[in-house]
């Protein structure tokens, strides 16, 4: 299943089951198999951490992974180069078989080093992870990542409390969501340079609808229209109070003006025409194939999607950060990972350490960019063809992590979320609720997720 495929899966369906005080994350999933009353009988001895990896012996890792795209077989073969005694086998195994069988496989005696985690939950519930703060502290990951990166990551040993408590995943390369737009479509339109503020955004909006133009393309038949009301929220409301609501901590609403100002806008434009009347029936892929063939001055997506823009329409396409809500506001995205950690049971936790580190190089960096991941180093250096949308999305991405930005996916907010956005959003586009009424609906289902 190539990458693409997979992020539009995860974005479009809960990624999680079951409720409970802050239950949701993205790419946080309860595990599915997990051993019976935690790991396996026999667990290795625990090893000092150090980052040192002895140079004079051969080291071999076992990784688990369900993703298919080429990005972990390139930073495999990275860091191999890097460090020619260790070698590192993937073992990959299709998305729902991984990540049904994976608690078993941590608690078995054959557990990789290293394992993605589509999931965590229950694998810390069950002490199948090993707790990385004593290698984030040893290699210094809480100065290198922005804070919002590695949170989502963060979970108490309850396996529910997210933002807080222990580590237990490094990220190996970013999604983000922001805005693509044609730029041949622009300057016929009169617009030389992307909107800054949410102002300039309806601007160049108004003037696609008066030229009788789709103004925003939009894919609502799974609820995408979330990335809209989320983006708008972030730059109204703040990163920061996003983030808190979306971790369900206590006091937390989703009645914020940001979140208002978002299904107004979804509302407005509807009834002006400056979205497709097929928004609702249409999801994200066929979004995306309209984009591709012109048809649309602006497209809310992600990274994702950037391979498949960039083939139709070379050096015709750009992409911004969300236009913040002033010109003195800060950026931010919607968000997350594709993280790995490391098994409870590995008998070489520094090496793979080592490697979970090597992530945020400038050698990965470049890995990361070759394969429409953005990286764990937003100062990289990393370079991409002059015609690749790509060089936009690294100084998007450096943007957002400069003002700590980056929050998870509202979708995966609680089990039933992406049900209550998908539905709730298609009635307010169709005018048969208001956008106050969406805002409560969507504040109804995270409150019964985070009832005490």
């Amino acid at each position: 299943m190539s990458y693409a495929r997979t992020a539009r899966r995860r974005l479009s369906r809960p990624l999680l089951h079951g409720a409970g005080a802050a239950t949701a994350v993205a790419g946080l999933l309860l595990v599915a198999a997990c051993a019976p009353g935690g790991a396996a009988s026999s667990t290795p001895e625990t090893q000092a951490v150090s980052t040192t990896i002895p140079t004079d012996k051969k080291i071999t890792l076992t990784l688990a992974t369900s993703e298919n795209a080429g990005l972990t077989k390139g930073l495999i073969a990275a860091f191999e180069k890097a460090h020619p005694n260790i070698t590192i086998t993937m073992k990959y195994t299709g998305y729902d078989d991984y990540n049904k069988a994976l608690g078993l496989s941590l608690a078995s005696d054959s557990s990789p080093d290293i394992a993605l985690l589509n999931m965590v939950g229950t694998t810390v519930k069950n002490k199948l992870l090993l707790n990385l703060d004593p290698y984030a502290k040893a290699y210094g990951w809480n100065t290198i990542y922005p804070s919002s990166q590695l949170s989502q990551w963060q979970v108490g040993t309850d396996g529910t409390s997210l933002g807080t408590g222990h580590l237990w995943a490094a990220p190996a390369g970013f999604s983000m969501v922001g805005v693509f737009y044609n730029k041949e479509l622009a300057a016929k339109l009169g617009i030389t340079s992307p909107p800054a503020t949410l102002a300039e955004f309806q601007a160049d909006l108004d003037k696609a609808e008066a030229a009788g133009k789709t103004g925003l393309q939009l894919a609502n038949l799974d609820g995408h229209s979330a990335f809209v009301v989320q983006s708008i929220a972030q730059s109204v409301d703040g990163a920061a109070n996003v983030q808190k609501w979306f971790e369900g901590r206590s006091g937390s609403t989703f009645d914020t003006p940001g979140n208002l100002q978002g299904a107004q806008s979804l509302l407005k434009w509807a009834k002006a025409g400056e979205i497709p009347k097929s928004a609702n029936g249409t999801d994200l892929a066929g979004a995306v194939a309209a984009f591709a063939k012109g048809d649309g001055l602006f497209l809310v997506d992600g990274n994702w999607d950037a391979a498949t823009i960039d083939k139709a329409l070379p050096g015709k396409v750009g992409f911004f950060a969300y236009p913040k809500a002033s010109s003195d506001g800060k950026y931010a995205a919607v968000g997350g990972s594709i993280a790995y950690g490391i098994s409870a049971r590995s008998k070489n936790a520094n090496a793979a350490a080592a490697f979970l580190d090597f992530w945020h190089s400038k050698q990965a960096a470049q890995v990361q960019l070759d394969h429409y991941f953005m990286p764990a180093d937003s100062s990289s250096s990393a370079t991409s063809d002059s015609k690749s949308v790509l060089g936009d999305m690294s100084t998007a991405w450096a943007q957002v992590n400069k003002d700590n930005g980056l929050v998870g996916f509202y979708a995966n907010a609680t089990s039933s979320m992406n049900d209550t956005l998908t539905s709730s959003s298609q009635s307010l586009i169709a005018g048969k609720i208001t956008a106050q009424q969406f805002v409560d609906a969507v504040q109804q289902d995270w409150s019964k997720a985070h009832a005490k």
